[in-house]
């Protein structure tokens, strides 16, 4: 029997997208999701939740995301989790769990600081997507 690894989400970008690349020449770019849940409690208090979440693009969508993606944009990512350990210099142990990203759909406009306005994207519903190895 094989098992399931797939993540959908969508959120609000926290900071621009920030991409390197491999020693290799692969580029790989990571993102900030926030994502909010809001509720009413038995009492009638609304109440908000935040999660941010690290989100990773490899090869073609992180050159991708790198150019139609900006912090406040929302965005719809699909893939797959992935727990990643290492050490640092200390000798401490470190974990964190990534979406790494196989597809990306632009939700909103995009936003340049350096204008002070916002940009047509044309279609709100311009998808992406890659194969991940």
């Amino acid at each position: 029997m094989r098992g399931l690894n797939k993540v959908m989400i969508i959120g609000q970008l926290g900071r621009d997208p920030e991409m390197r690349y491999t020693p290799n020449g692969k580029a790989v770019t990571s993102l900030l999701i926030e994502t909010r849940r809001e509720w009413k409690s038995a009492e009638g208090e609304r109440h908000t939740e935040s999660e941010w979440f690290t989100v990773v693009a490899w090869g073609n969508l992180a050159e991708i995301c790198k150019q139609r993606l900006f912090k406040g944009q929302y965005a719809y990512f699909e893939g797959r989790l992935q727990t990643r350990s290492w050490e640092d210099d200390n000798g401490k142990r470190h974990h964190r769990t990534e979406i790494i990203a196989s597809e990306m759909l632009v939700l909103s406009e995009r936003y340049d600081p350096h204008q002070s306005h916002y940009h047509d994207i044309g279609d709100s519903t311009d998808a992406f997507n890659t194969d991940v190895a």
